[in-house]
């Protein structure tokens, strides 16, 4: 009877053993290792969490010039300045609006599906220190403020166009494939190290595959775009 009773004891006690390390082995990863390894899922959050704690991620950067031009007449005279003006865009992706729903396994294809947040445009930080401005005016520009005014013409006009350029078929089209080549190699390189040598991600915008062509523009303000270049190249001393 007695050692009927210890036996049942040592069974219960090892059955309670083998539940705590398996609930251990849930919470360290062993049990992972134990019973086939890690999920594709698991790992696919894990380095979404990750990729939410960048928070941006600037995917393309692109360098444009715009070539502006203004006139003006007054009492029988006339004024021309015209800008040359080069300016840096940036191409981002808010990483925090990653959700969990946004990205999904599917066992049968072995692919991961990713839906991005719509790519934004941040910009232009212009260049002073390389733009050049020509012009002729003579009496005009002697006499009145026909400089000061078409310079300053010019140069919201030149900010506006580098906008434009930036915001091109071709241009998104290039941010895009950087965007989803970042992403589709931040998820497929962790599900590869983890064994799933099978795996494809496949990353995507809400609009692709319609004539929609939506994007955040987070671009500066004409005055804040000169005001923070004038910093910068009195930063540097010029």
């Amino acid at each position: 009877m007695d050692s009927r009773l210890s036996k049942l004891l040592v069974i219960a006690m090892i059955a309670v053993a083998l539940v705590l390390g398996v609930l251990f082995g849930v919470a360290s990863g062993v049990a992972d290792r134990i019973f086939g390894g890690p999920k594709p899922e698991t790992i696919a959050e894990a380095s979404l969490e990750s990729m939410r704690a960048q928070n941006r991620l600037i995917a393309f950067v692109a360098r444009y010039v715009s070539v502006t031009s203004s006139h003006t007449s007054r009492f029988g005279f006339s004024a021309e300045r015209t800008l040359i003006l080069p300016g840096d865009v940036r191409y981002e992706l808010d990483l925090s609006k990653l959700q969990p729903n946004d990205v999904k396994w599917d066992a049968a294809s072995k692919t991961l599906s990713v839906k991005l947040p719509e790519i934004e445009v941040a910009g232009p930080d212009v260049d002073l220190n390389s733009a050049r401005e020509y012009g002729e005016g003579g009496v005009l520009t002697a006499l009145t403020n026909a400089e000061q005014s078409l310079d300053q013409a010019n140069r919201a006009a030149a900010v506006a166009d580098l906008r434009k350029q930036a915001s091109a078929e071709v241009p998104m089209r290039l941010a895009r494939q950087a965007a989803r080549a970042a992403i589709e190699r931040s998820f497929v390189m962790p599900l590869k190290a983890a064994g799933f040598d099978n795996a494809k991600v496949v990353a995507r915008f809400p609009t692709e595959g319609t004539d929609d062509p939506s994007y955040l523009d987070l671009s500066t303000p004409y005055e804040d775009a000169i005001k923070e270049a004038e910093r910068r190249r009195a930063a540097q001393g010029q």
